[in-house]
């Protein structure tokens, strides 16, 4: 019996296709029942080989497999033999071996030779048939690298060619990748300083140029045929600048001194040559190089004295080493810390003074700090008096000092000097200087403040610096408001851009009245306001444009004319016109004016032009004309002939060669 049900479990022992099928298991107790089904296929095919026949290509000397994988069911069994019906002996030299797999079976060489060459046939049978494979095998001599130079030394800068060349079966085609560091290089992503050259079929070449540190590694050429892979592999060593030294320690620190060292960085092969010590503090312009004890400080050694530092100043130090190549990146800056205080042994710098409010002296200088309870001594007299005024400034932050006194004038000069103290003593003075007592604001109204309109929008005002004194003008204010509508206060007002004595109100409405004042102003403050003047603005432009455009041409002379253009009560009177010429595709305005409504104009010959006419006026230009168009052909004058813009005629036989046309066109802007 080939079934058996145990617990639930059905074994079917030596299937055969007729047990294909669906099976059910039922499992029930008193409370019901449950079922599951299961589908069994019995497989069952002759062998198949896919590919038929199959290439191997071998190196000699190396071990070899054929597989044999064929497609059956039931799984079949599988015989090895020559294609000359030799029988394979494992005896024969120890080369062969049948080696069972999982689910194949596979012929081994071993050592393989060139007798090896051939055919070789495995034949697959289960009890639904029979298959065989051919397996074709080719024995190649092997292929050999060679990576020159193997060993390179260059340095920061400078170019190396890598050449990588294969010896091999001239049968076989061969295939290069170049490694860095055991990755594959992508020479699309280098920075251009890498590039893949083919010098020959079997030859390759890697171009390095422009050295940086980071280059310098292990680089390999792997070449690759369909019998076997080689590599091989070239050192590349860079020298160049030393990297950065290591973590700088302060290991004692006093009021003009610290003490530090560090660890060596890398050389990069070449020797360090001296090491340079760098500090930076809030008053400094970055990191600058101090003095040092020794000096210099050689390769060989790790630590150093940073010397003539300023007492009570926090201080950060880093090295940097150089050798015969160049000077490396700086190591990390050390922690921050402060010298030790000490009595003040420098005055403070750049003393200097000037401006402010009036009766006021300011005095500054530059602030400098040198331990707790700082403060600065300003000492100062009037020219020609004996003795000093001293105030005490006791913030370390300060850097200026104002004095005020009413009894004396704008612009006294006195003499000045700046000392320091701190809870160690006093410290110097600085030299003396001469200062000035601010000269203040302005204290006089500009004069002869005049002011005409000079278009309906426009007004022109003028006037003239205020007397030579204390308080002069940097630049101007000009205040204005609208007659019976603002005052001063509210009004607008318009600022000089440097100490200009004129200026040209714009935006204005027509034909109206304003008041206008102006005053001078400086860094102090502003001055008194001139009495106010008015000007009054041109009435608009007259709001018609020049109508009914005629024209008579005689050769490449065109008569135009237009009616006359009237003012309204309320529009400034027309004192003329304005004529626009251009030719159609040029930018170009030629702008001809006249007092009369009418011109002659000059055309080129050939071309087409357009014209337009607008009113001129004491308040500014009115609008434009429709447009007048005018065609002629190059080289033809015509005698006479004219058109109206709203009766066009033609009088004359020659339109068959000159083609004036006069057309009203949409308005447009110049």
């Amino acid at each position: 019996d080939r079934e058996e049900d145990v617990n639930g479990e059905l074994t079917i022992r030596s299937v055969v296709r007729s047990d294909s099928g669906m099976y059910t298991c039922v499992a029930e107790n008193k409370y019901g029942a449950i079922y599951s089904n299961a589908e069994l296929k019995v497989l069952a095919s002759p062998p198949v080989f896919i590919p038929n026949p199959v290439r191997v290509i071998a190196t000699l000397g190396k071990d070899v497999s054929l597989a044999c994988k064929p497609r059956a069911s039931p799984k079949p069994e599988v015989t090895w033999r020559r294609a000359d019906n030799r029988p394979l002996q494992p005896s024969n030299r120890n080369k062969f071996s049948i080696l069972l797999l999982q689910d194949n079976t596979t012929l081994r060489i071993l050592n393989s030779s060139r007798a090896d060459e051939g055919r070789y046939v495995c034949l697959a049978v289960n009890t639904f048939g029979s298959a065989e494979m051919t397996a074709l095998l080719w024995v190649k001599e092997p292929m050999r690298v060679e990576l020159t130079p193997g060993r390179v030394e260059v340095t920061v800068g400078e170019s190396v060619v890598l050449s990588c060349k294969a010896t091999h079966d001239t049968s076989l085609d061969v295939d290069f990748q170049w490694s860095f560091n055991q990755r594959p290089i992508n020479f699309q992503t280098n920075g251009g300083h890498l590039e893949y050259i083919q010098t020959e079929s079997s030859t390759v070449d890697l171009m390095i140029r422009s050295i940086l540190l980071m280059h310098a590694g292990t680089y390999g050429c792997q070449a690759h045929t369909s019998a076997d892979t080689v590599f091989a592999e070239a050192e590349l060593l860079v020298r160049g600048p030393p990297g950065p030294p290591g973590v700088v320690i302060m290991e004692e620190i006093t009021e003009s001194t610290a003490t530090l060292s560090w660890s060596r960085g890398l050389d990069n092969y070449s020797p360090i040559s001296c090491y340079n010590l760098q500090a930076r503090s809030p008053f400094s312009l970055g990191w600058q190089t101090v003095r040092t004890d020794p000096e210099p400080i050689t390769g060989t050694m790790e630590s150093a004295m940073a010397v003539d530092l300023n007492p009570w100043v926090e201080y950060e130090f880093r090295v940097v080493a150089s050798n015969a190549i160049g000077t490396g990146d700086p190591s990390a800056p050390s922690r921050a810390a402060r010298t030790k205080e000490a009595v003040p042994a420098v005055a403070p710098a750049n003393v200097s003074g000037g401006n402010g409010r009036r009766h006021e002296l300011v005095i500054s200088w530059e602030e400098f700090q040198n331990g707790e309870g700082f403060g600065y001594i300003v000492a100062f007299r009037a020219n020609g008096t004996r003795g000093w005024k001293e105030k005490m400034v006791t913030s370390a932050d300060s850097t200026s000092y104002k004095y005020r006194d009413e009894t004396f004038p704008p612009l006294t000069a006195f003499q000045v000097k700046v000392g320091v103290y701190n809870n160690r003593g006093d410290g110097p003075f600085s030299n003396v200087v001469t200062v000035y007592s601010a000269e203040g604001e302005p204290r006089e109204a500009p004069l002869d403040v005049k002011a005409s309109g000079i278009s309906s929008s426009e007004v022109r005002v003028t006037w003239r610096p205020p007397n030579p004194g204390p308080g002069r003008p940097e630049r101007y204010e000009v205040s204005f408001w609208k007659d019976l509508e603002q005052q001063e206060e509210s009004g607008s007002k318009r600022q000089t851009a440097r100490n200009e004595t004129w200026v040209v109100l714009s935006g204005l409405d027509g034909n109206s009245l304003y008041h206008i004042t102006v005053r001078g102003f400086n860094a102090i403050g502003q001055g008194p306001a001139s009495t106010a003047t008015t000007a009054k603005t041109r009435k608009t432009p007259p709001e018609q444009a020049p109508r009914n455009l005629r024209w008579i041409q005689e050769g490449n002379n065109v008569s135009l004319s237009w009616d006359q253009v009237r003012a309204k009560d309320n529009e400034s009177d027309v004192v003329g016109y304005m004529v626009f010429l251009r030719q159609e595709g040029r930018g170009h305005n030629q702008v001809t004016r006249t007092i009369n409504p009418s011109t002659v104009l000059s055309l080129p010959e050939g071309g087409t032009y357009i014209l337009e006419v607008r009113a001129l006026s004491d308040g500014g230009e009115g609008p434009l004309s429709s447009q007048v168009r005018v065609v002629t052909s190059s080289g033809v004058r015509a005698k006479s002939s004219q058109a109206s813009l709203h009766h066009p005629a033609t009088r004359s036989p020659m339109w068959a060669s000159i083609l004036l046309l006069l057309l009203p066109v949409p308005f447009s802007s110049w």
